[in-house]
């Protein structure tokens, strides 16, 4: 999220915009809000896909040791990728709204991928250089 913000906020000084530090609250707006959303769906989806509810298996007493017996859960390499995948795909997609957000309101410029993702580069670089020390 940190360099998402900081990626607007150059595209927005490059661009020349006015009000730069309101874009920048927009964008880590829409980035929390975007992630937000998408976790809840997350849960909602895992918790229909196993179908599972608080019942006798699932909780343990407050005094035993141990662990939770979580039967019906994602076993295999499909589960270790949908759960990957239901990590990941928040903060993918709260990047990607950002990257839209900036593209249309903040470059105002044609739509496609290196446009998309332009100024990463650049971003990256600056960042490099700021730890630089001074000659």
């Amino acid at each position: 999220m940190i360099f998402t913000v900081l990626w607007v906020y150059q595209s927005a000084v490059k661009a020349k915009s006015d009000k730069v530090l309101m874009w920048v609250a927009i964008s880590a707006g829409v980035f929390f809000a975007v992630q937000m959303l998408l976790v809840q769906a997350n849960v909602y989806i895992l918790e229909a896909i196993r179908g599972s509810g608080a019942d006798s298996n699932y909780e343990r007493d407050l005094l035993s040791v141990g662990d939770r017996k979580n039967e019906g859960g994602f076993q295999g390499a499909g589960g270790f990728l949908l759960s990957v995948f239901f990590e990941l795909m928040p903060p993918i997609a709260g990047f990607l709204a950002v990257a839209v957000m900036r593209l249309k309101f903040i470059t105002k410029e044609s739509f496609n991928v290196s446009n998309l993702f332009g100024g990463i580069k650049d971003m990256f670089k600056s960042v490099a250089q700021s730890f630089k020390a001074p000659e």
